[in-house]
C-alpha cells in the first residue's frame, strides 16, 4: 500500500542573516581597530623591548587575518544558491570561525615557546612605554568589543571575532599590570609571565569556538534545543500519532533544520496540510526553527517500519 507523504522543503531562509550589512560593517570597524593597535604594539615592543607587547602585536596580527577572513565570510554567505550549493555558502562562515579557532592555537603555542626562553633569561624591559602602548590597546580594544557585543549572540562567526577582541583587551591589562609592576619593583621576568597567561587565555577562547564549529560541522543537535521537548511539542499537534527518524541539524548560525517522518492516519491532504501548517508554526514559535522537511506516513498502510519511539539524532 502506498503511503500518504507530505513534504516540506523550505529554502534556507534565515532567522538571522548571516551576511547582514551590520555584521560586516561591524567587523570592518574591529579589523581597522585591530590593525592600528597592531602598529603601535609592533613600534612599542621593539621601542620598550617587551615581549608581552611584541607577543601581543602578534595576537593582533592573526586577528587581522582572522577578521579579513571572518568579513570574507559573511560578505560572501550572502550569495544566492545554486544548483550544486543548494544550501547557498552559508558553511563558509562556520569554515572561517574554525579557521580563527586554529589561529588562536598556533599564536599561543608562539607565545609559550618565546616565553620559555625569557623566563631563563630576563630582558629589561622599558616599563613606561610598555603601559603607555598598551593602554591605548586597551581603550581601542575595549570599543571594539561594544561594538561587536550584539551581533555576536546571533552570529558564530562575529562570535569569533568578539572572542579575539575579548582576549585583546585581557591581554592588554595584563600588559599594563605587568608593566606597572615592572615599573615599582624592576622584576623583568613578569614580562615573559604576562606572555604565558596572555597564552593560557587564548588557549580557552580557541576551544570554545573550535568546539561549537565542529558541532555544526558534524551537524549535532542545535546548542539551546532540548530535542526530546521538541518532539513531545510536535507529538502534541493534533492529528500526530508518533514520530521518528527525526534529526536536527545547523546549517550556519541561527539558521536550524529538522527533518522527521510523522505518522497520521489516512487523510485528505487539505487536513493533512493543516497539520503541517500548525507543526511548522510551532517549531518556528518555539525553537526559532524554518527550515523543515517533512515526510507524512499514513497509519493505514501495512509496510513494515521501525519503532516509532526511535530517534536518530546527529550528535
Amino acid at each position: 500500500m502506498a503511503h500518504n507523504h507530505d513534504h516540506s522543503a523550505h529554502g534556507p531562509i534565515s532567522p538571522v542573516d548571516s551576511g547582514h550589512p551590520v555584521y560586516r560593517r561591524n567587523l570592518m570597524i574591529a579589523l581597522i581597530i585591530t590593525g592600528s593597535v597592531m602598529v603601535a604594539e609592533v613600534i612599542g615592543g621593539i621601542l620598550a623591548d617587551s615581549l608581552a607587547l611584541l607577543s601581543d602585536a602578534g595576537h593582533m596580527l592573526t586577528d587581522m587575518l582572522a577578521l579579513g577572513l571572518s568579513f570574507f565570510a559573511v560578505t560572501f554567505a550572502r550569495r544566492p544558491p545554486t544548483a550544486s550549493k543548494t544550501y547557498g555558502f552559508y558553511r563558509l562562515e562556520i569554515l572561517a570561525a574554525f579557521f580563527n579557532g586554529m589561529l588562536l592555537f598556533f599564536i599561543a603555542f608562539y607565545i609559550l615557546y618565546e616565553a620559555y626562553h625569557r623566563l631563563f633569561s630576563p630582558r629589561e624591559v622599558n616599563s613606561l612605554f610598555m603601559i603607555g602602548v598598551a593602554t591605548i590597546g586597551l581603550v581601542s580594544n575595549i570599543v571594539g568589543v561594544i561594538i561587536l557585543k550584539e551581533s555576536a549572540q546571533d552570529n558564530l562567526n562575529v562570535k569569533s571575532a568578539f572572542f579575539h577582541m575579548i582576549s585583546d583587551t585581557v591581554s592588554s591589562l595584563g600588559v599594563i599590570g605587568g608593566g606597572i609592576l615592572i615599573f615599582y619593583t624592576g622584576w623583568f621576568v613578569v614580562d615573559p609571565i604576562i606572555s604565558v597567561l596572555i597564552s593560557l587565555l587564548i588557549f580557552r577562547g580557541a576551544l570554545s569556538l573550535l568546539r561549537e564549529s565542529i558541532d555544526i560541522l558534524l551537524e549535532a543537535t542545535p546548542k539551546g534545543i532540548d530535542a526530546e521537548k521538541l518532539l513531545a511539542e510536535i507529538r502534541s499537534v493534533k492529528g500526530v500519532k508518533d514520530v521518528h527518524h527525526m534529526h536536527l541539524w545547523t546549517i550556519t548560525s541561527g539558521v536550524y533544520a529538522m527533518s522527521a517522518h510523522i505518522l497520521i492516519d489516512d487523510l485528505l491532504t487539505s487536513k493533512s496540510a493543516r497539520i503541517l501548517k500548525e507543526i511548522e508554526r510551532l517549531l518556528k514559535a518555539e525553537f526559532s526553527m524554518e527550515h523543515t522537511t517533512i515526510q507524512f506516513e499514513s497509519s493505514s498502510c501495512g509496510e513494515d517500519m521501525l519503532p516509532l519511539d526511535s530517534i536518530n539524532q546527529a550528535k
